[in-house]
């Protein structure tokens, strides 16, 4: 099993920026992603960005030119980078893992999430 930790979400103003970070621990396979989600109150939970273990990413329409992901495979931790950020990027952002490739991008069916950190955009 994996376990993940989101740290660095919080408030900041309307065309700031955040950076968003995940550590994972335990056994991961070799092929895995590591994603975020997010979820806004009253909103299913959508995928924001999702990195696969050779390094392809992939982004949501809504966030790309935005925001970055990026993971270190080393150090088994993940990224988001966000800027140019809009009150509509509010939300709980999730960590999340799938240790192989069922499909690309992924869907809900991940195998391990983190709580989850709050991004909190003000206009």
């Amino acid at each position: 099993q994996v376990q993940l930790v989101e740290s660095g979400g919080g408030l900041v103003q309307a065309g700031g920026s955040l950076n968003l970070s995940c550590a994972a621990s335990g056994t991961m396979f070799r092929i895995n992603i590591l994603a975020w989600y997010r979820q806004a109150p009253g909103k299913q939970r959508e995928l924001v960005a999702c990195a696969l273990h050779s390094g392809s990413t992939h982004y949501a329409d809504s966030v790309k030119g935005r925001f970055t992901i990026s993971r270190d495979n080393a150090k088994n931790m993940v990224t988001l980078q966000m800027s140019s950020l809009k009150p509509e990027d509010t939300a709980v952002y999730y960590c999340a893992y799938q240790g192989t490739l069922r499909q690309w991008p992924p869907d809900d069916n991940m195998d391990s999430w983190g709580k989850g950190t709050l991004v909190t955009v003000s206009s």
